[in-house]
Parts: structure tokens; sequence; C-alpha cells
């Protein structure tokens, strides 16, 4: 039973639905201040994880190969196309737009960064796996914690097309559930370790464009999550021997 998913995806849902709700009697500092705080949060997060690195060589070229891969083939625009998009295009027809003080592109980049924190964290992918392999939750139940509050400040900013994030949620967590038994025999702890550091250096990474200090191409980064086990394994199995 993939409880810990369900309780994850209703955290963003939840969390979604109240800020859109209370969001107008909060104020707009209040919220950039907020915001604030739980970008430093995801950074913390993101270097909690890094710090479990076992070979660094292998999560850098990773992280260079994957994101110029993503900035290859525009995979941020392609979620931003596919994803955001496609999310405001529904909520918009259901529900009336929700005025924002930021402006349309802003708007656009906030919700690809939170695409991003909720669906393709190194927490939520690993959490999945684990889950679906050991049956252990804790991870997602964790995760779930700060995606609850997180969404209400984000919903607070761009209204309720932040709990329709918890759609491509579900089914991408519901994938690597259901992939589990496959993948997580294949792994190693070195590549575990380099799998939660990769995607530590990806939460960082959102954690700046949360605060606002420096954009970085997040979206386009997720094919490093993709390549870093196989390039670990290489790593540890066929260049250490030869060094």
């Amino acid at each position: 039973m993939p409880t810990g998913i369900i309780i994850n995806v209703l955290s963003v849902a939840i969390g979604g639905l109240l800020g859109t709700l209370v969001g107008h009697k909060l104020s707009l500092d209040f919220k950039e201040n907020l915001n604030m705080i739980f970008g430093v949060c995801a950074m913390t997060m993101g270097i909690s994880s890094i710090v479990l690195m076992e070979n660094m060589p292998a999560v850098i070229f990773s992280v260079v190969v994957g994101t110029a891969i993503g900035l290859a083939i525009h995979f941020g625009a392609l979620i931003a196309k596919g994803c955001a998009v496609m999310m405001e295009g529904v909520v918009s027809k259901v529900l009336p737009k929700k005025e924002s003080a930021i402006s349309e592109e802003e708007f656009r980049s906030t919700l690809i960064t939170i695409i991003v924190l909720f669906c393709a964290s190194g927490t939520g992918i690993y959490g999945s796996i684990v889950a679906g392999m050991t049956g252990d939750q804790t991870i997602l139940i964790a995760k779930s914690i700060l995606d609850i509050f997180t969404a209400m400040i984000f919903a607070c900013l761009l209204g309720p097309v932040v709990s329709f994030i918890a759609l491509p949620q579900f089914v991408i967590f519901m994938l690597l559930y259901a992939l589990a038994g496959v993948i997580y025999p294949l792994t190693t702890p070195a590549m575990i370790g380099d799998f939660k550091a990769c995607g530590g250096i990806l939460l960082l990474a959102t954690g700046f464009r949360m605060i606002k200090v420096k954009m970085f191409p997040t979206a386009d980064m997720i094919p490093a999550m993709v390549l870093v086990m196989p390039i670990s394994w290489f790593w540890v199995n066929v260049i250490v021997p030869i060094l």
C-alpha cells in the first residue's frame, strides 16, 4: 500500500487548497518572508542529501552532463509547456483566475520551480523507490510535512493551480513505486548515496530559486537524476580499478 505517496500527494493538494482560501488574508510581506524560509529549508534538505555523496566525480559529471542534455533538448521549456501551461489552462477553465501581484513570467517561473520541488526532488524519488521495495513510508511522510506548508504559501501567490501539481506528482511517484522491485535490487549503497546527493544538488538549486538569489535551470537539471546511478556504477566498477 503506497501510504506515503498518498499522504504526500494529499499534503500538496490540501496545502494548495488552504493557501488559496486564506491567502488573501495574509500580507504580501508575510508570504514573501515565509517563502524565503521554505527556500532555506529546501536548501537544508539539499545539503543534508549532498553529504551522503560517495563518489564526487560521478555526481558532478552526472549533474554537468545531465544539465547539458536538459538545456540542449530544452527540457525546462517542455515542462513549462507540457505541465505548467497545461495545468494553468485546466484550472482557468474550472476556476476563475486568481488575481496575483506577480507578473505572468514570474508566475510561470515560480510554477516550474515548485513542480520540480514537489515532483522531482531526490527525497521524493528515493522515498517512492524505498516505499515500493521495503514498505518504509517514513521518508515520504517527512517530506509531506514540509510540502503542505510550502504548498500553502505558494498557493497564496499562484492560486489553486498548486493543488493540481499533486496529479503529476502522483503519477511519477506511483510509477517509481511500481518499478521499485526492478530498480532497487540493481543498486548499491554507493549508488543510492550518489543518487541522493544528485537530488540534493537539485534541491539546493531550487532553494536558490525560491529565495530569488539565482534562477538556476532546475527543470533542465532533472536528466542528471537518470544518469547518476549508472555513472556511479561505472565509476566504481570501471574507473576506480584503473586509478
